[in-house]
């Protein structure tokens, strides 16, 4: 049977697990800066297997507006610019047969905003599942305490601190939120 403190334990885990899953997912989002985290998670078809990019290639920025993919085995590279081009990046992979460069370009306004709408939407979902873990969590304490595993004050301050963890953690993701639309408005 859990205690009080193994079930803040737990709860913690999970919703830090949400937020980091967050700032993963912002790697990938364009801002008009070049950086490898836009390219890394893109699956390549790699002898039937799909394959992250950052599993089978150098990935590296050479410049602000430049990203630059070197595949260790240098017969893959028609697959890997199959891949980018399938992406919803919108980058056009440049190759020589060894290295193919990508060319980050500017952001429109419009771009911009629709950046700013995938990020606020990424966030939302994230929020979501926050609230989830807390109500699966809350469930899992009434249960522990129908089982008279736990007093009606331990459940009590339990749902408190449950709920204290779920304020800090959308803190967080606000924080990361306004972030990466900085980033994405700045020009």
């Amino acid at each position: 049977m859990q205690s009080r403190e193994e079930i803040l334990a737990e709860t913690t885990s999970k919703m830090t697990a949400a937020v980091e899953y967050l700032h993963e997912a912002f790697r990938a989002v364009r801002s008009g800066r070049a950086t490898s985290g836009l390219v890394e998670n893109i699956r390549v078809d790699y002898y039937g297997n799909p394959t992250p990019l950052s599993q089978m290639a150098g990935i590296t920025v050479p410049e602000p507006r430049q990203i630059v993919v070197k595949p260790y085995d240098v017969s893959v590279v028609k697959e890997v610019e199959k891949a980018i081009l399938k992406s919803d990046l919108g980058l056009t992979p440049q190759s020589d047969g060894k290295v193919i460069r990508l060319t980050v370009p500017m952001l429109s306004e419009e771009q911009r905003k629709k950046q700013v709408g995938k990020v606020k939407e990424e966030a939302e979902n994230t929020r979501v599942a926050l609230r989830n873990i807390r109500r699966d969590i809350n469930k899992q304490a009434e249960a522990l305490q129908k089982d008279s595993v736990l007093t009606e004050d331990d459940l009590h301050k339990c749902r408190d601190e449950i709920q204290e963890c779920l304020k800090g953690h959308e803190k967080k993701v606000d924080e990361i939120v306004t972030k990466k639309t900085e980033e994405i408005m700045a020009i």
